[in-house]
């Protein structure tokens, strides 16, 4: 009896970890040497920059523009250094080269083309469904990396601020509902 207690307790846990708005990542603990293999091969992918970087694709250049607020807070409605949410971020970064999007990630999943996961690139944007309670587009990120060992994008996250983060990753995989290409 106390054993299903604690699986109770625990799934209680994990669901109120995994609903928060515009998508909050929280720090992973490390509980293994192959999981420590993979996250400072992921953080060392995070620092890279795209080797044959044209200069005169605008993609490449939104994702420079993007990754200059990499720690910056979380802020509702923010599109500035002090504090942007996820959507602030994607329509600062494009903005900056020229690209008018909306404001909202609701709106931006409108915008483009929608690709497979296979066709995706520098530059494209992932839309994610984060609030279980409410079937709608919520939160939004832009590809800045994709290898390999998987597709990585920069966000902003409710908890961390501006981050990167890879879709690999269980809570993006599962929230996940599909890429577009805006450029």
């Amino acid at each position: 009896m106390r054993t299903q207690a604690i699986f109770k307790f625990l799934g209680l846990i994990f669901i109120i970890l995994f609903l928060a708005s515009c998508g909050s990542s929280r720090s992973r603990v490390v509980t293994t040497k192959k999981e420590a293999d993979r996250t400072e091969k992921a953080s060392e992918v995070y620092e890279r920059t795209p080797a044959a970087e044209p200069e005169d694709k605008k993609a490449y250049k939104v994702v420079r523009t993007a990754k200059k607020f990499e720690g910056t807070k979380y802020k509702y409605g923010g599109t500035t250094k002090k504090g942007m949410d996820c959507s602030g971020l994607i329509y600062v970064s494009f903005l900056e080269e020229g690209v008018s999007l909306p404001r909202t990630s609701r709106a931006m999943s409108l915008e483009g083309k929608r690709l497979n996961l296979k066709e995706v690139s520098i530059g494209d944007l992932l839309f994610f469904e984060t609030n279980k309670n409410r079937k709608v587009i919520n939160h939004v990120g832009l590809v800045i990396e994709v290898d390999k060992d998987g597709i990585y994008f920069i966000h902003s996250s409710t908890s961390r601020g501006v981050i990167i983060s890879s879709l690999s990753e269980y809570y993006w995989y599962n929230n996940f509902v599909m890429a577009r290409r805006v450029i």
